[in-house]
C-alpha cells in the first residue's frame, strides 16, 4: 500500500511539472517577441492641452516632447473627413484659434476648418514646405525652402523665406527672404527661433519680423530647435550639438563629434534627447552642462525626432525598427519590427505611441509602454498624428483623416 501511494506522488509531481513546462512555453509562444531590459519608469505626465492652442507647433510644445495628454483620444476610431492635399504632407499640421494648419511638400499653407475638412483660407509659397508651422500671438509662423534642385513647382525662387500669417485670415504681416530652411519655427515670449542650411540659427521679433540675433554654427541646420529653461538647443549636419542662450543668441555649450544631426531634439527633466542621422545613434545630453550621459545604437540612419513619455524615449530608424529606450539608462525596453523605414518622428497620445514607414505606406499604434499593437492602417509615411478637440488627426501621403474615438457600448 505504501509503495502505490509513493508512486502516486511521484507520478503527481512528473504531471505537475510536465503541466508547469506547457503553461511557460505557451506563454512565452503567445507573448510579443518584443524585449524589456528595464523596469517601467514613472515619469512626469504629458502636458495637458489647452482650448485655444491644443497643437501649436512641430513636436507639441517647445520642448518638442510630442507627448501630449488627451483623455480617450484612442482607437477604436471613426472617420469623420479625409482632407485631400495633393501633394506629399512631409510633416504633421498643427491646431489652434479654432483651425488646422498643414505645410505641403508644394510650399502651399491650408487653413482646415476641424467641423467639416474645408479650406478656410490658402497660401502659396512657389517655394518648397518642409517644416510644420507654429502658432502664437493670433499669427501663424511657416518656413520654406526653395532654390536649384529642391523640387520642380517650388524651385522658382532661390533661397527660402519666413513668413507670418493672421492665423484666422491668411493675410500676410510679414515675410523675409533667408537661406534654405526646412527647420519648423518654434515661437515663445514674442520670438521666433529657426534654423538654415546655410549654418545659421536666427531669433526674429514675431511681431515686427526684425532679427534679434543670429549664431553661425559651422555646419547646415536641418532639424528643428527645442527650447526649454531659457536654452535653445539645435544640431547640425557637421555632428555638432549647441545650447545658446534663447535671449541673446552666445553659445552656452557645445558637444561634437557625433555625426550628421538631422533630427530635431527633444528636452525633458533637464536632460535633451536626440538622434544622430550620421552614426544611427540616439543621444542623452545634460541640458544643463552638455556632458553625455548615453548613446543608443540602432541598426542604421535615424532621421526620426524623439518623442518622450514618462521615462520613455521613442523612435524609429532606417534599420525598420521602432525602438523605446530608458531615458535612464539608455537600455533598450522593447522594440517593434515595422517591416519597412521609418524617418518621422513619432506621436504619444494618451498613452498611445503613433510612427509611420516609408514603405509600405503604413501607420502603427502601439501601447507606449508595452509597444503591444493596438492599431495600424495601410496610409501613412513621415509623422503621422496630432491631437485637438478630442480627435485624432492621421496624416497619410496628401491626406489628414479627422479620427474621432467610437464611443463603447453599454
Amino acid at each position: 500500500m505504501r509503495w502505490r501511494l509513493l508512486a502516486l506522488v511521484v507520478l503527481l509531481v512528473v504531471l505537475g511539472g510536465f503541466a508547469a513546462r506547457v503553461v511557460i512555453h505557451h506563454y512565452y509562444r503567445a507573448a510579443p517577441h518584443y524585449t524589456t531590459t528595464a523596469p517601467t519608469i514613472t515619469g512626469p505626465q504629458p502636458k495637458k492641452q489647452n482650448t485655444s492652442l491644443p497643437w501649436p507647433t512641430y513636436g507639441a510644445d517647445n520642448a518638442r516632447t510630442r507627448a501630449v495628454t488627451a483623455p480617450g483620444v484612442r482607437p477604436p476610431f471613426r472617420k469623420l473627413w479625409t482632407f485631400y492635399g495633393r501633394h506629399l504632407l512631409e510633416l504633421p499640421p498643427v491646431a489652434g484659434y479654432g483651425l488646422l494648419y498643414d505645410e505641403s511638400f508644394d510650399g502651399r499653407i491650408h487653413a482646415i476648418d476641424p467641423a467639416t475638412g474645408k479650406e478656410k483660407w490658402r497660401y502659396f509659397a512657389r517655394r518648397c514646405g518642409w517644416a510644420s508651422p507654429a502658432l502664437g500671438e493670433g499669427l501663424l509662423f511657416a518656413t520654406f525652402i526653395g532654390g536649384p534642385g529642391i523640387g520642380s513647382a517650388c524651385a522658382k525662387l532661390d533661397g527660402g523665406s519666413i513668413i507670418a500669417f493672421d492665423a484666422r485670415t491668411g493675410k500676410i504681416r510679414w515675410a523675409r527672404n533667408v537661406g534654405q530652411t526646412e527647420s519648423s519655427p518654434l515661437y515663445a515670449h514674442g520670438i521666433v527661433y529657426f534654423g538654415s542650411t546655410n549654418g545659421y540659427v536666427y531669433a526674429y521679433s514675431a511681431k515686427t519680423g526684425n532679427e534679434l540675433w543670429s549664431y553661425n554654427t559651422g555646419g547646415p541646420v536641418k532639424g528643428s530647435p527645442a527650447l526649454a529653461d531659457g536654452r535653445l538647443f539645435i544640431g547640425n549636419y557637421g555632428g555638432t550639438f549647441y545650447a545658446l542662450n534663447a535671449r541673446t543668441g552666445t553659445e552656452i555649450w557645445r558637444s561634437g563629434g557625433h555625426g550628421d544631426f538631422y533630427a530635431g531634439p527633444s528636452v525633458v527633466d533637464g536632460r535633451v534627447y536626440v538622434a544622430s542621422k550620421g552614426d544611427s545613434r540616439v543621444y542623452a545630453f545634460s541640458a544643463q552642462t552638455g556632458a553625455q550621459i548615453w548613446s543608443f545604437a540602432t541598426g542604421s540612419y535615424v532621421y526620426a525626432s524623439t518623442a518622450v513619455w514618462r521615462g520613455i524615449v521613442l523612435v524609429g530608424s532606417y534599420d525598420h525598427n521602432f525602438y523605446a529606450i530608458n531615458a535612464a539608462t539608455g537600455s533598450e525596453r522593447w522594440s517593434f519590427p515595422a517591416g519597412g523605414s521609418i524617418s518621422g518622428a513619432a506621436s504619444v497620445i494618451d498613452g498611445i505611441v503613433y510612427f509611420s514607414t516609408l514603405s509600405p505606406h503604413r501607420t502603427y499604434a502601439l501601447d507606449a509602454n508595452s509597444g503591444r499593437l493596438v492599431a495600424q492602417w495601410n496610409d501613412g509615411e513621415y509623422s503621422p498624428a496630432i491631437a485637438a478637440d478630442g480627435r485624432l488627426y492621421l496624416v497619410g501621403v496628401g491626406r489628414i483623416y479627422a479620427l474621432e474615438p467610437r464611443k463603447k457600448k453599454r
